[in-house]
């Protein structure tokens, strides 16, 4: 069986430049990828992020289930003790909600601050998630709805700045990127199916025959036969029959077919898609 292969060369320096953008920050906000909401998630991110107050996002909601992101919302409420938003971004009621609840979970920590004498000042905020969950989105769309940046802080390099999204809010520009470090083979292939991991990491047949049982077992089924035309077993070699991709020797073209399907699934295009059901 085929692995999926970590480099963890970076990993240590990448958790020290993290824990020193946290220390900045009075609000954390973490973005899953909601088609795998458990793989996509930080397992120590309570020792990652200590004390620091929480909002979670379960983004990419137009890929994913419906009925599957409201589950997994309820869900992770209860285990993280974190609010929840479902979103894809595109919906700007959907930003409105973030900021608002930016700021009342905010209001206890700057209240504190006023009381032990310091002036008030707006809550600073920073988004960290797996990498290609949405953290730039969400940055860029919160950004387009503020205001000028407003220049770099203490502690931070100057590339990073804050910028004032409204007067009792501000978010660090830059995203902190949770390096991917499980040693758990199945959470991995999911982690590469939608695509957080480097593509020099994995072979895409290998990830793309696993996506395929991923997707039957999760029950979707129907819709790999509805979207690649395939009556007899769905597997990558049908698919390609179906397609009529064949290679020297009238062998079907697995390369080409295996990185058609994982942008099928990446771009929703078979259907809307969660890979993990939320545990009863």
């Amino acid at each position: 069986m085929a692995h999926i292969h970590w480099f963890p060369g970076h990993i240590a320096k990448a958790q020290r430049d993290l824990k020193e953008k946290l220390s900045l920050v009075d609000v954390v906000v973490e973005v899953l990828d909601a088609r795998i909401p458990y793989s996509s998630a930080y397992k120590n991110v309570r020792n990652l992020i200590g004390n620091k107050s929480r909002l979670i996002l379960l983004n990419k909601a137009d890929l994913s289930d419906p009925k599957l992101n409201k589950l997994w919302a309820q869900k992770i409420e209860e285990e993280s003790y974190a609010p929840v938003i479902v979103t894809d971004l595109n919906n700007q009621k959907d930003i409105n909600t973030i900021i608002d609840k930016i700021v009342e979970i905010a209001n206890p920590i700057m209240l504190e601050l006023v009381k032990k004498g310091l002036l008030p000042r707006a809550a600073r905020t920073m988004v960290i998630g797996m990498p290609n969950v949405g953290k730039s989105s969400t940055i860029n769309r919160l950004i387009r709805k503020g205001k000028a940046k407003t220049g770099a802080k203490a502690g931070v390099t100057r590339q990073q700045q804050w910028v004032r999204i409204n007067r009792k809010v501000e978010l660090l520009d830059t995203p902190g990127i949770i390096p991917t470090t499980q040693d758990d083979q199945t959470q991995a292939i999911k982690l590469a199916c939608v695509n957080s991991i480097s593509e020099n990491a994995y072979d895409n047949e290998f990830v793309a025959r696993e996506l395929l049982k991923l997707i039957q077992e999760a029950g979707y089924e129907e819709l790999l036969r509805q979207y690649y035309k395939v009556e007899d077993e769905i597997t990558l070699e049908n698919i390609a029959l179906a397609r009529n991709w064949l290679i020297k020797g009238a062998q079907p073209d697995s390369t080409r077919t295996a990185q058609f399907i994982l942008t099928n699934f990446r771009e929703g295009k078979i259907g809307k898609i969660t890979l993990e059901k939320p545990p009863v």
